[in-house]
């Protein structure tokens, strides 16, 4: 009976255990997927620390991956309609949904999904089949799962960006209503907001401005070869200065649209602030319980026209945009791929999401 290994994790603020798992036959519509490449992310570093309340144990870690078919379960399409066979290059959708209940069928909001899973978060690999995250050589695919082949010789590692980080950062921008010749501002330059950048860049932002700390004075440079205009670097500036240089570029107003991708409390305060009248405040960063944060619901909500908004992860539509403009080759993705290790090297490459060592880290088995 074939076999697979993968990094699992068995209890929370503990190293990853490699363990072998054998095969599950493939029911009708099943894929088994050879991983390529999985994407670090760092709610895994969140996880993994027992911050998320959907998360079962023992679990293989891992909702960003990239993998070659090995076999399907019967006839297989991806959402295009074209034929998988093995061999294909796919990217999955990281949520498995019912399609069916009210976020599904008539909401067509499938991310709220009443019954959503999510590999490598939600799904354990304590029973069959096991193999249901992407920090493993192989990838148990079940059979509502949504697919998409990749064509061409684009690196698997740049792909795996486009699965969370980029698909979130999709769902932000579409729920921005973002115009031509608005501006954007992205605090918190990971992963995230840098495919955020390219993609507002896309979508035709006038002005984009990053904020970020000297920690992550790279990352910020990545923002910039992504259409950045401006980035500033946070540290020894007070929350005044940061307002003034905002307004300075926003003809006094603020930004219509901010996103919000460092998932702290101070971050999200201050954010709110930034947003111009009838403007914007999206929150895709908050990805696990923070707190309360507290808002100024005249001064900064009422008074201004403004909305806040919630982006809770994203859904095959997305997914699909992030992988065309990695496809399209119209920016530089790969380059937010700093650190690769091999399955063994799980552990080290959760250490370097946390101590934000990795631009982007990925695991390939």
């Amino acid at each position: 009976m074939m076999r697979s290994r993968a990094a699992v994790l068995t209890a929370f603020a503990h190293p990853l255990e490699i363990r072998e798992f054998p095969f599950t036959p493939l029911a009708e519509g099943e894929v088994r997927v050879r991983v390529r490449a999985a994407g670090v992310c760092g709610s895994d570093v969140h996880i993994s620390r027992g911050r998320d309340p959907r998360v079962p144990l023992p679990l293989i870690l891992g909702h960003e991956g990239v993998g070659e078919i090995e076999e399907t379960g019967g006839p297989k399409r991806d959402i295009h309609g074209r034929e998988l066979k093995p061999g294909d290059l796919v990217v999955w959708e990281r949520g498995i949904v019912c399609g069916r209940c009210v976020y599904c069928a008539i909401h067509k909001r499938p991310a709220l999904c009443l019954s959503r899973r999510t590999y490598g978060i939600s799904v354990g690999c304590g029973s069959a089949p096991h193999l249901r995250g992407a920090y493993a050589e192989y990838i148990h695919l079940l059979a509502d799962t949504h697919l998409i082949r990749v064509d061409g010789n684009v690196p698997p590692s740049a792909l795996a960006v486009a699965t969370c980080a980029g698909a979130t950062a999709a769902h932000a921008i579409e729920q921005a209503g973002l115009r031509p010749g608005d501006t954007v501002l992205l605090i918190g330059p990971g992963p995230m907001a840098i495919f955020a950048t390219a993609l507002a860049r896309a979508a035709g932002a006038g002005r984009i401005i990053v904020f970020g700390t000297r920690r992550s004075e790279s990352r910020l440079t990545m923002a910039r070869h992504m259409g950045a205009d401006d980035t500033l670097v946070i540290d020894g500036t007070s929350l005044e200065e940061r307002l003034a240089f905002v307004r300075d570029r926003t003809f006094g107003l603020g930004a219509p649209v901010v996103i919000e991708c460092a998932g702290t409390v101070s971050a999200v305060e201050e954010a709110i602030q930034h947003v111009a009248p009838c403007g914007v405040c999206l929150l895709p960063g908050v990805a696990t319980p923070i707190g309360r944060v507290a808002v100024s619901a005249f001064e900064h909500v009422a008074r201004r026209n403004a909305r806040i908004q919630g982006v809770w992860v994203s859904d095959a539509s997305h997914l699909s945009q992030a992988v065309r403009l990695i496809v399209e080759n119209r920016f530089p993705f790969a380059d937010l791929v700093t650190h690769r290790v091999p399955l063994e090297g799980a552990n080290e490459a959760l250490a370097a999401v946390e101590n934000r060592s990795a631009v982007k880290a990925v695991i390939e088995p």
